[in-house]
């Protein structure tokens, strides 16, 4: 890991992590950091541990050209070291036997207790309309902000992006219907700060 990540507590991370447009063009992010960042973006929790993520990283020319009129001309798509599109698995549930086949190989659960996890788990993705999707989107986010506190940690800048067609996302990168775009985060390191932007007080977001 980097000196940044050694000398940032997580509490200073969540403070200092802004939102970040603007970016030092040519920036070219060691394939290390990259690494370090998706290694510790796959820590983030799920449900049941089903990892519903996948990525795609844009890091080529030719690709964060591609991607640009998908973004609306974001211009932190192109500029940014790179920008990661975060996808949503909707078969996670099929992840369950080699999760949880692991589990029982290393004797953490039984082979019965596993049937029967399995067999909920299935229960749940059938039973709940749209339960596929919903799970998608709420684990996929999970991983976006994970990744977004670790690029921070790891010294690089981010913005999350929802501004995005994702019909021509899935078409261009050649999404497979197993994945729904969840969605973009640029990272890089800023050309400009970002301004502070002014937050509700913790007893205007209890209810």
């Amino acid at each position: 890991m980097t000196s940044s990540f050694d000398q940032m507590s997580a509490v200073e991370v969540m403070r200092v992590r802004k939102s970040v447009r603007k970016y030092k063009k040519g920036h070219v992010m060691p394939k290390e950091d990259l690494e370090n960042i998706l290694n510790l973006t796959i820590t983030a929790p799920s449900s049941w541990n089903l990892q519903h993520w996948k990525f795609i990283v844009i890091e080529k020319e030719e690709d964060k050209n591609r991607l640009l009129p998908i973004a609306f001309n974001q211009e932190q798509v192109v500029d940014s070291s790179l920008t990661i599109v975060v996808l949503g698995d909707l078969q996670a549930n099929e992840n369950a036997e080699i999760v949880y086949g692991e589990a029982v190989e290393k004797g953490f659960m039984s082979e019965e207790a596993k049937n029967k996890l399995i067999a909920q788990i299935n229960g749940e993705y059938g039973r709940i309309p749209n339960f596929d999707f919903f799970e998608a989107i709420r684990n996929g986010s999970l991983a976006a902000m994970q990744l977004m506190l670790a690029a921070k940690a790891l010294g690089y800048d981010t913005v999350p992006m929802g501004g995005f067609d994702p019909e021509k996302l899935i078409e261009e990168f050649n999404v497979p219907e197993r994945y729904v775009p969840v969605m973009l985060i640029s990272v890089g390191k800023a050309a400009t700060p970002a301004h502070q932007t002014p937050r509700f007080s913790v007893k205007d977001v209890i209810l």
